[in-house]
């Protein structure tokens, strides 16, 4: 008879063991995430308090792997070490102002540097396209892709918490601004920039100046590919961004219900009114398969996504499953494509789909 697997109390208390150099252990000072088990097979992020401890916690993620592969029915165990806390401060030059009128330019431009630009949009809100942004990135850049990630939501800017950074970017001449990096990707983000409890109430006008300081003021360097994640809908912000920037395509998520399917409609028939080629679509939230008797439910529906595009005559790129450990690397600023499980496995797929076809 085959050895019962784990539950996560018995990871937990396996680790509870391990006690860390400045007190503690990673159970009690919070440092478990993204635990997934399937079968015999144990995932988790240990998340450190900053890169600095990052990079001296090596040893201990060994340690901890070694521990939970020790307990009965476990026969594969893997372990990711990420961090995510403020990083010391740098002053940003007091000159630089974000959200001004736009400055006209003579055409169509792309940052300097910068090979190729996506953008990945949806219909409607809550489809988990920042999430499909943050982790495609991760993905692509664990591919040994350049990766930079603009988080063009202007409104809503959430990829400063699904990515873990919350520094301020600095701006050493008052002109340019060097972006952030987390987890391989070079980042920037007007939440980076601006009063996170604030809201942004700005017309089109100074919308539009914001998106082009990101993409023309940023040091961006040498990028294979710019992940865009934009708004929800088809507002100034598409339509400056296709009409202003050289995009070389656009990925389109939506969930498989016919509500979500209706705006995505849209939001692919603006595109290719501004001649903005579509890549395919990405089904989120695909799937849910319950981790206790591994049943499996379509939430949203099945195979609506699917039919779209075979309809277009487009790809369908992916279909993502709904679950836990996406929703808890999100919040937790690590993104589940950093681990090797069923969910990092599809957007590596996914990934590996874009460069192989010369997308990414």
């Amino acid at each position: 008879m085959a050895p019962i697997a784990p539950t996560k109390t018995d990871i937990e208390n396996a680790l509870t063991q391990i006690e860390l150099p400045d007190g503690g252990t990673l159970v009690s000072r919070d440092m478990l995430r993204a635990m997934q088990i399937t079968g015999s097979e144990v995932r988790f992020v240990i998340e450190a308090p900053s890169p600095e401890a990052a990079k001296m916690m090596e040893p201990l993620r060994a340690v901890a792997e070694r521990c939970v592969a020790a307990l009965p029915g476990v026969t594969k165990v893997s372990v990711a070490l990420t961090a995510h806390g403020p990083a010391p401060a740098a002053k940003p030059a007091p000159s630089l102002k974000i959200g001004g009128h736009p400055s006209p330019q003579a055409g169509p431009m792309r940052p300097a540097g910068v090979d190729r630009i996506l953008v990945v949009g949806s219909g409607k809100g809550g489809v988990g396209k920042s999430t499909v942004s943050s982790n495609l990135a991760v993905a692509l850049a664990k591919q040994g892709r350049k990766v930079g990630l603009l988080d063009a939501d202007i409104y809503g800017p959430s990829q400063p918490r699904m990515m873990g950074t919350s520094k301020r970017p600095a701006s050493p001449d008052g002109k340019t601004i060097e972006p952030l990096q987390a987890h391989g990707v070079t980042l920037m983000s007007i939440g980076l920039m601006l009063d996170p409890d604030k809201a942004v109430v700005w017309r089109g006008p100074m919308l539009m100046g914001a998106l082009q300081q990101m993409l023309g003021q940023v040091n961006w360097g040498e990028l294979d590919v710019l992940i865009v994640d934009l708004p929800p809908g088809t507002g100034d912000v598409q339509l400056t961004l296709c009409q202003k920037t050289v995009l070389n395509g656009a990925i389109i998520v939506s969930t498989p219900q016919d509500v979500a399917l209706l705006d995505a409609r849209k939001a692919i028939d603006m595109f290719k009114t501004l001649k903005t080629p579509i890549l395919g679509l990405v089904e989120n939230m695909s799937t849910f398969h319950c981790p206790e008797c591994g049943h499996e439910a379509h939430i949203f529906g099945h195979g609506g996504v699917a039919k779209e595009a075979k309809e277009m005559g487009v790809p369908l790129l992916a279909q993502l499953p709904i679950d836990l450990d996406t929703r808890l690397g999100g919040d937790g600023g690590a993104p589940v494509a950093l681990g090797d499980g069923p969910v990092a496995e599809a957007y590596a797929r996914l990934a590996k789909g874009l460069v192989q076809g010369g997308m990414a």
